[in-house]
């Protein structure tokens, strides 16, 4: 029985310190010693591990995030939706009008001879009346002739007008002009110049303009001219070495490591992804029409957001163990740019402030993804500029070119952004930790006292006990 005692207290003592392990375990799950990131800012649990290490990395959060709702599509007002068509102009009413005396001209010259002209021209036919009245049908010619030249006087004034407004308003009226043009080249092919002109501007812009393909859009029954979309598609296309019309998805077994497709599966999905971030702009020249629809764009950031939540899900699954370290879980996490091995699975495992970190690293690992994307969004549509009815369009070099600066504003804006954080978190909160560090090591110094009691007052002592030779009291 004596015996057995020494086990038993052996196995009772090893009980109390699995407990005891057990405990400190729950207690520390309960309330770990993490700095936790969550929308009301940091939140410090118990003490912090190394407060180096959330100023060196430059913060919680690469850069800042949001959320945005879906934008709605906004037309333009009245005032803009509408041609300038000099060619609504009638001849026939100005001949009336200036002989008749409602608008000045002729009338202002011979108003008492037009009055009986009035009813002359309505009795008689113009042979008669010249061989009646050679004087009168003589003034009436001359009023016509008149009425012509005020005719065209004023048709030249509207073109005018139109071409000022053209240069200063620019987009749907530069669109318009465009489109006549192109009607005017397909009708002078005719011999009557006449008819030619007179065919230009009753077309009223309805055949649209030449655009990606090589058919015509913004007229009647014609998809509008969307920059962003049409633009962005075709350079998906090729740089997929396709027809830039092509709608289809691409599949992944025959898109040989190409990035562009890689990213987008398909022409509609990199348009979406575009038109979500720069917005949109379509034009229409038809008649009736709303000649411009815009779309706004959210930007990067609600992108970046939505990626974060994406990467901060997939990387917490291998951290808790619901989801193994697979290649495929790993790149789930990461980006082309920034990817996550197993070994920093494994170290987060063990970081005392998991949460702070795992969250700092999914927010730079979404903050490359989307960059990954705008540059090639930029490499898209650079290369869809390069379609050739694109490329012959100085009204579509100009929007893109405008649509591409501003994509670029967007990733420099980041960038500045990041560069802040970094710059700023490690300024006075790195340099007051430091200070800390050094004052917490130096009162930590042991101080060895003199081996020999009293040795420097012995040194200063004379040999009879007098100090710098002065006689001891």
């Amino acid at each position: 029985m004596k015996k057995q005692l020494p086990a038993l207290a052996k196995k009772i003592s090893y009980l109390l310190v699995v407990s005891t392990m057990t405990l400190s375990t729950l207690a520390h799950a309960q309330n770990p010693n993490q700095t936790r990131l969550d929308e009301n800012g940091f939140n410090h649990g118990g003490a912090i591990i190394d407060d180096h290490v959330l100023y060196n990395i430059g913060g919680g959060r690469a850069v800042s995030m949001t959320k945005t709702a879906n934008m709605q599509s906004l037309s333009v007002g009245a005032g803009w939706s509408s041609n300038l068509i000099c060619g609504d102009m009638s001849i026939s009413t100005t001949l009336q009008n200036q002989l008749n005396g409602v608008t000045n001209g002729f009338q202002n010259i011979m108003s008492n001879v037009l009055q009986n002209a009035t009813s002359a021209v309505a009795s008689l036919p113009a042979l008669i009346l010249q061989r009646a009245n050679p004087a009168l049908y003589n003034l009436i010619t001359n009023g016509i002739l008149q009425a012509r030249m005020d005719f065209d006087r004023s048709k030249l004034t509207c073109r005018s007008i139109a071409e000022r407004m053209a240069d200063v308003a620019g987009g749907q009226l530069e669109w318009n002009r465009l489109s006549e043009g192109m009607a005017l080249k397909a009708a002078v092919n005719k011999s009557d110049a006449v008819s030619a002109i007179e065919e230009a501007e009753s077309d009223r812009g309805n055949s649209g303009v030449p655009w990606v393909g090589g058919t015509n859009a913004g007229g009647a029954g014609q998809e509008p001219i969307k920059i962003v979309g049409s633009v962005t598609k075709a350079g998906y296309n090729l740089l997929s070495g396709r027809s830039v019309t092509e709608s289809s998805a691409i599949n992944p077994s025959t898109c040989q490591n190409n990035l562009v497709c890689q990213t987008w599966s398909s022409p509609e999905e990199a348009q979406k992804w575009a038109v979500r971030v720069l917005g949109e702009q379509e034009q229409r020249t038809c008649e009736g029409c709303t000649k411009t629809q815009t779309t706004p764009g959210v930007g990067l950031t609600p992108l970046i957001q939505e990626e974060y939540e994406a990467k901060i899900e997939a990387l917490q699954a291998m951290l808790n163990g619901s989801k193994p370290t697979t290649p495929q879980n790993l790149a789930a996490a990461g980006s082309n740019s920034l990817p996550i091995s197993r070994g920093v699975i494994e170290a987060l495992r063990e970081e005392p402030d998991l949460d702070l970190m795992a969250k700092r690293l999914a927010s730079e690992v979404a903050l490359a993804s989307v960059m990954e994307k705008a540059l090639l969004l930029q490499r898209t549509m650079l290369t869809g500029s390069k379609e050739p009815n694109i490329a012959a369009n100085e009204l579509a070099q100009k929007s893109i070119s405008r649509e591409t600066s501003v994509l670029d504003q967007e990733i420099q804006n980041l960038k500045t952004e990041l560069e802040l954080r970094r710059m700023l978190a490690g300024n006075s909160a790195t340099a007051i930790l430091e200070r800390q560090r050094i004052r917490a090591e130096a009162s930590r110094g042991i101080y060895e006292g003199d081996p020999e009691r009293n040795r420097l007052d012995t040194v200063n002592r004379g040999a009879d006990g007098s100090i710098d030779g002065s006689t001891a009291p």
